[in-house]
Parts: structure tokens; sequence; C-alpha cells
């Protein structure tokens, strides 16, 4: 009974969505918002004219007007790129209270160190490799190795108003942070030095090449013309898929489903939960990649479906356990923000409101068939991003509209069904090469380097047996 609830909550929902978009789209007459651009370069004087021929040379034709950069668009970008860099020790709290206690070290550090090893993948090779000149609308070249070529001056094909490098750091962030949520899949049982070599080879051969297909110049989902604000494909089921695929490899934990494996510090979950929500602001803001109507908008919605997502998912739990717990309320605020993701710099508050509490209630159902499924996700990675992720790419197609972003394009609920087709085609193929690709890294790891921890070492904990050290010495 309570799941049929579920069901009809979720229907419901959905239905009221298409009344919602069309009293919107009766209240705003349908004239789409005017695009940000940057600053309008000074007026051509008037052409003189042509000299009397007496012999006078012509005078050559003056420069091209370099791009402009524009001081408020750079400090949104820089202050959001922090905010994404927060959101990585954000992540390794949340994780880390939710481990037992013997493990709190070591999940914590797969996060952290992700900051030092993606960035040196960044500027070497991966950032041109996600965002260089376009090759065969899968991958980029290796013209900005080492950042060559990435400089001051803007980029007009990214973001015409700040300086490249200032873009460059910020897509940096998200590079970071990705890899580091798979780590909930495969918590207390995996190999440091393994790691370090999976961080590596997954940054390489999954996250770059899909940057570069949904949103680099060329790339292929970009120019089907799938629409990912933020990260949905990008972030949330590449990292969430890949943990479906490290759940089933590495195998579940020593003891599970006999043994007692409770969180050992809601307190340290919650505190890194509310950071992630702080730093997300600067995740979906920042991706305006300026500071005007778009950033505030997608700011605006970020909060909205966070909260609608909170709530959601303590109702259900609520109602299927008979207790609203601390982590559950934890759980869906991040389920909101990673289903707002794609959507964020596309649709208003309303339907920002709808995508966020069917993402509460779709990610605990997510969440609560694991155990059915026989996979052990030890952090709710696979239910919380790979479910969340695709449902806020879903929701893209349905809920997008050009009165937000003139940019962008409209969904199924403004009359344009080709955009949620090409959003299926874009998660399909997120999907299977995210998991495929994972799989096999996997595997290799595995024969050469092995992924698990004895099982000696499993039991006295990852702090010490990887690290030598304990959390609390208390």
């Amino acid at each position: 009974m309570k799941r049929l609830l579920f069901i009809l909550l979720i229907f419901g929902l959905l239905g009221s969505a298409g009344i919602l978009c069309a009293e919107e789209q009766a209240q705003n007459p349908p004239t789409p918002a005017v695009a940000e651009q940057p600053p309008a370069a000074q007026p051509t004087p008037p052409a003189e004219a042509p000299a009397q021929e007496t012999g006078a040379v012509e005078a050559p034709p003056a420069p091209a007007t370099p791009p402009k950069v524009d001081t408020g668009d750079t400090a949104w970008v820089l202050i959001s790129a922090a905010l994404v860099m927060l959101m990585t020790p954000g992540l390794a709290l949340f994780y880390g209270g939710m481990v037992r206690r013997k493990n709190v070290l070591g999940t914590i550090m797969q996060s952290f160190i992700a900051l030092g090893v993606i960035t040196v993948l960044w500027i070497l090779y991966g950032y041109s490799l996600s965002f260089g000149p376009d090759k065969w609308h899968i991958i980029g070249g290796l013209e900005w190795m080492g950042l060559k070529g990435v400089g001051l001056d803007p980029n007009p094909d990214y973001a015409a108003t700040i300086p490249h490098q200032a873009f460059m750091i910020f897509q940096m962030m998200f590079a970071v942070i990705t890899p580091a949520l798979i780590t909930g899949a495969f918590a207390e049982r995996f190999k440091f030095k393994t790691y370090l070599i999976f961080l590596v080879l997954w940054a390489t051969f999954v996250y770059f090449p899909l940057a570069h297909w949904v949103w680099g110049v060329g790339g292929w989902i970009r120019e089907l013309g799938a629409l990912d604000f933020a990260g949905g494909l990008v972030v949330h089921i590449s990292s969430g898929v890949s943990a479906l695929a490290a759940a089933i490899v590495v195998g579940k934990r020593k003891n599970h489903g006999t043994e007692q494996m409770a969180p050992h510090n809601l307190t340290m979950t919650l505190l890194g939960a509310a950071l992630l929500w702080f730093g997300w602001f600067g995740f979906n803001g920042g991706s305006a990649v300026a500071s005007g109507s778009l950033a505030t908008s997608a700011f605006v919605v970020t909060h909205i479906a966070t909260a609608g997502a909170t709530i959601s998912w303590m109702v259900a739990e609520w109602l299927h356990r008979s207790k609203p717990t601390v982590l559950g309320a934890a759980s869906g605020a991040v389920a909101g923000l990673v289903a707002i993701t794609p959507a964020s710099g596309f649709v208003g508050p309303m339907p920002a409101l709808i995508i966020g509490l069917v993402a509460g209630v779709a990610c605990y159902a997510a969440v609560s068939l694991k155990a059915k499924l026989g996979y052990d996700d030890s952090l709710d990675t696979v239910g919380i991003h790979g479910v969340g992720g695709t449902w806020g790419a879903i929701a893209t197609g349905l809920f997008a509209s050009k009165l937000i972003n003139s940019a962008g394009n409209d969904g199924l609920f403004y009359g344009n069904v080709s955009l949620l087709w090409n959003q299926l085609i874009s998660i399909g193929a997120a999907w299977v090469y995210s998991f495929m690709v994972t799989l096999i890294l996997l595997k290799v790891l595995d024969w050469t380097l092995g992924l698990r921890v004895s099982e000696e070492e499993e039991s006295d904990g990852l702090d010490l047996s990887q690290h030598g050290e304990s959390g609390y010495t208390l």
C-alpha cells in the first residue's frame, strides 16, 4: 500500500506539471529571454570618403578589438570555483560520517587526495582532452597540453567575458569531485594504492571524453542538442553508473548483511551535506559563466529543488519506516541537488520544486531497493547520483523553457518532444559508456594490483591498515 502511495505521488506530481507549465506559458508572453551577451563593442566610426588619387598610401585596416574581460563576471566565476572546490571536502565529511569509526580517515582521504591528483592531470592534459579543439566529435586535441594557449584573454567559444584560465579552473573543480563521488560505492574495503591508479585511469578514459561529448565545442552530444547545464550527465550519471560497476566488481563488505554497519558520526555527515548545499550554488550558478540573470535563476532553482527533495525524502522515509531520520534528510538534500543540476539553467521555480519533490521519492526508493538487488553500494552513490542524475536529465527534457534561457530549448511540456528524445539518447550513451569502461578498468586493476584489502586489513579498518593512523584518539 505504501509503495502504491509513492507511485501515485510521483504520477500526481508529473500530471500537474503540464498544467503548471501551461499556466506559466499563458502568464508569460512567448517572447524569448534576451541571452546574456558580453559588453557591446564600441560602434565603428563611419568610413571616411575615399581619398583622392594623390599617391598617398592607404592606411592598413584597424586590428580587431580583443574580447573584453568583465570584472563582475570574472569575480563570480572565481568565487564559484572556490565554492565547488569546497564541495570536495564537504563530500569527504558527508561520506566520512557514514562509515564505521575505523574507516573515517581512509574515506576522507579518498575524496581529499582527488584535489591533488586530478588537478595535476587537468593541467597536464585533462583540460585539453575535455575542451580542446575537437577531434572526430569524440575528444579534444592535445593542443592545450600543459595549458599551452590557455591564457588570461577570454575564449569566446566557452566564456566571452572572463579569462580563459578562469573558465579552466572552474571546470577543474568539477573534474575533481566526480571520481570522488564513486568512492561511496566501495567504501571501507578498497586499497588506497589501487585507488590512486583508478583515479588517473577513470578521469582519463571516462570523465575527459564524456565532458567533451557534452560541453566541448564539436562534441557529439552537444551537437545533438541535448542539454546539461551543470553536470547531470558528465558528473552525476557518470559517477553513479560507475559506482554501480564498482559495487558489482569489488563485492560486498565483509559480514555485510550480518553485522551492524551504522554510520558512526551523523553530525559530520550533516555538516558535509550543508557544505555540499552551500557549494552547489557555485556549481550551478557558476555554470552561467556570468554574474547576471541566468546565474540568479540557476541559484534560485537550486535551492528550491533541494528543499523539495529534503522534504519528500523525509516524508517517504517516515511513511515507510515510521521515523524521519537525519541521514534521510541529508540524503534527500543531496538528491535534490543532483537532480536539479542538468536543468538548473533551463527551468523556473515551480518546475524546480516538482523536480526536487520527485527526486526525493525516487532516490529514496532506489536506495531502499539495493538490498533486494544484491549489491553493496555502501554510501548510496548509485541511488542518489545515478538515479537522481538520470531523473534530472529526463526532467530537463520535460521542463526546459526558452523563457528562462534563450540559448537552450523548450521541453515536452512547452510543445517540443525532440528535446526529450535527445535527452534520452544522451542518457543512454552516458550510462553504457560509463558502466562498460569502468567495468573494464576495474577488472584490469583487479587482475594486476588487486582491488580489495585483505580480510584482516578490512577488520582492522582502512585508517590503520592503509594510513597507519586513527581518526580518534579519545
